[in-house]
């Protein structure tokens, strides 16, 4: 999950929510919103493989 920051950053997400805390999991700041879901597509294949 992309969400908008209000610095103008996008921040990844994991989908699940950390069970100590009960948030999401903060997987990554970025620039851009391509850079996000290019990082987002390689969680996705790490997950994988």
């Amino acid at each position: 999950m992309i969400r908008k920051l209000s610095s103008g950053e996008y921040r990844l997400y994991s989908v699940k929510t950390n069970p100590k805390t009960g948030r999401r999991r903060n997987l990554g700041t970025f620039k851009t919103l391509e850079a996000a879901k290019q990082h987002e597509r390689e969680v996705q294949y790490f997950k994988r493989h």
